[in-house]
């Protein structure tokens, strides 16, 4: 298989510096983008989206660390032994995490974001538009688990009296 090698377009600058697993949505994100990687009309238009998908790397996770093959998520014993590809975990082969948040603000390169599951300092990959096109087709179908597992992951005041879908774990 061929490799290839990512450049991160920017920065992730958070309130959180610590990789806890909850209540992402009390946690203060700004991604600043790079200068020497996008001019500053990149973002042009993008203040007429409400969400972005953000793709980072989970930079902080060892190579000792990553998981191949199954594991129980959170090493809860409750559930069920789930194959890496069928969660979301930091722990990933290539360490790539994404997630949709709310797109607060835009200026310049400095992107105000809301629901960024992502520590600070973590490196971006790339940033996109959500177009709900894009969005789930038909019936969503998961496990009892993923429920239970989600119950504190944004624990935090509502936004416009609507909770965040659940996003990365």
């Amino acid at each position: 298989m061929a490799t290839y090698t990512l450049t991160p377009i920017g920065t992730v600058r958070a309130s959180r510096t610590d990789a806890v697993d909850d209540r992402w949505d009390e946690v203060e994100v700004w991604i600043e983008l790079d200068a020497d990687e996008l001019d500053p009309e990149a973002t042009l238009g993008l203040g007429d989206f409400s969400h972005v998908e953000v793709v980072y790397v989970f930079d902080q996770v060892e190579a000792a660390d990553i998981c191949r093959g199954a594991r129980r998520p959170r090493g809860n014993p409750a559930w069920p032994e789930t194959g890496m590809l069928a969660q979301r975990a930091k722990m990933r082969p290539n360490r790539i995490g994404t997630t949709v948040c709310r797109l607060l603000a835009v200026e310049g390169r400095r992107l105000h974001v809301h629901g960024l599951d992502a520590i600070d300092g973590t490196p971006v990959i790339d940033v996109k538009p959500y177009f709900s096109a894009f969005g789930p087709r038909g019936e969503i179908r998961e496990p009892a688990w993923v429920h239970e597992l989600m119950a504190s992951y944004w624990a935090a005041p509502e936004l416009d009296g609507r909770r965040h879908p659940p996003r990365d774990t």
